[in-house]
């Protein structure tokens, strides 16, 4: 390997990256849909693999890339830079990503074993381990990436494992929406977990870290990136393929459940019994503080280089309000934050795109204004679908007539388009400067 990073530290940085993403949502989401899918399960996982693997593993790609994730909206108005990254980190840090984690892996992993409502003393618990974990950031990857990680991979394996070898059911007849565009429904749902703007969040942790095991030079932070994001693809992968596993072969135990968790619960339930649920509980606790903590550490990081705040203050002030926001109206977040994600989302991925399109060829100039400003435009449009709040007739001709608006990816066909015609015009716009003048 050409490279002048250890092995073990590169396999320690993409076991740490890993984690990172799984979150209790990438856990309940697939059984999910592996229930409606039934039958049709592998088409329906290669287009959710697509997107909520291919995506991110893109995004990390494009971030080693360009060295440093600041550059992502380096061609941006300073302000304009600013305003992206502090939504970017608000919305997935103590304003919806870090307060959901907490409440979840409480749900999951604490309160189907106590009586009454401990929220308060578990999310104070949980917070204070977070921010503990987050004071050291140099010894992230150590903690994750050599110790967390592994423990979480053994418990998921021996989940996956006992699925595969005592399933409890086959996989029934997929659902309407699965009976004929299977791949379609997996792009649209692996799209809809929004990792996408997760890895432009988490990459300031994993850029920092390859940085910390003495890697800087841009070519060998690109290579490492390209490592790091296939051991990512891989063991992401993987386990998106066991939940939907675990889902597609759970009717005969789970056939009324609402949603993934209760479908993971008992699926586990129905194999382990008792001692399953402790197993679950463990597996949720464990990747929601890897979240959180991850969530943290790139919320600190991005106030140190952009603000010259002091880490340990920024962490105490993210965190601080994650407990809050977990405790009181969390619910009210959601409502609040919902919209801004689901701008958010698209708007970041345009920008990844744009980023790539210029590390390509330097003559090209991919202008990341007017490509932010149609994204967002069309990204409005989905934002307003997803969120039911389109007007009947108007949502109707948009479906027949904008591209992708049904996939709530309006955005991209107008946003690749102007990438090639920025590109076009900047490279004809060169070539016409370097002509000599005739006399």
């Amino acid at each position: 390997m050409n490279t002048s990073l250890r092995t073990q530290d590169l396999l320690a940085i993409g076991l740490m990256t890993f984690a990172l993403f799984l979150g209790a949502g990438n856990l309940i989401f697939p059984p999910s849909m592996g229930l409606e899918a039934g039958t049709n399960l592998l088409p329906a996982m290669m287009g959710f693999l697509v997107t909520a693997v291919g995506l991110p593993a893109f995004t990390l790609i494009v971030l080693g890339r360009i060295t440093t994730t600041n550059n992502l909206t380096k061609a941006l108005p300073s302000w304009l830079g600013k305003v992206f990254w502090v939504l970017l980190f608000t919305s997935i840090g103590p304003a919806f990503g870090m307060p959901r984690a907490v409440t979840v892996a409480y749900e999951m992993g604490i309160k189907p074993f106590v009586e009454g409502d401990h929220l308060l003393l578990f999310t104070i618990i949980f917070c204070g381990v977070t921010l503990l974990l987050a004071f050291t950031p140099g010894k992230l990857v150590d903690y994750i990436g050599k110790v967390m990680t592994p423990a979480l991979i053994l418990m998921l394996v021996a989940l996956s494992v006992a699925a595969i070898m005592s399933p409890l059911g086959v996989p029934q007849l997929p659902s309407a929406d699965y009976q004929n565009s299977a791949v379609t429904h997996g792009l649209i749902q692996g799209y809809m977990t929004m990792d996408g703007i997760a890895a432009v969040g988490f990459g300031w942790v994993i850029i920092q870290a390859i940085n910390a095991k003495g890697v800087t030079e841009p070519k060998e932070v690109a290579r490492v990136s390209i490592y790091v994001a296939a051991i990512y693809a891989v063991l992401m992968g993987a386990c998106y393929l066991a939940m939907g596993y675990v889902g597609a072969t759970s009717s005969t135990v789970a056939a009324s459940a609402a949603n993934g968790g209760e479908i993971l619960t008992l699926y586990v339930h129905g194999i382990f019994g008792e001692y399953g649920q402790l197993l679950l509980a463990a597996i949720i606790i464990m990747a929601c503080l890897t979240t959180t903590v991850g969530l943290t550490n790139a919320s600190a990081e991005y106030y140190r280089a952009s603000f010259k705040a002091p880490f340990a203050l920024t962490s105490v002030v993210v965190v601080s309000l994650t407990c809050v926001i977990a405790n009181f109206g969390l619910a009210q977040i959601i409502k609040v934050s919902l919209p801004a994600i689901l701008l958010l989302c698209p708007v970041a991925i345009a920008l990844v795109m744009a980023s790539f399109v210029g590390t390509l060829n330097k003559r090209f100039k991919p202008s990341h204004v007017s490509v932010l400003v149609v994204t967002l435009a069309f990204g409005s449009l989905d934002a307003l679908a997803i969120l039911d709040m389109m007007p009947g007739n108007f949502n109707t001709q948009l479906q027949e007539s904008l591209p992708l608006y049904s996939a709530h990816a309006s955005w991209l066909v107008p946003c690749l388009l102007v990438l090639t015609f920025n590109s076009l015009r900047s490279v004809i716009s060169q070539r016409k400067n370097c002509e000599p003048v005739e006399a």
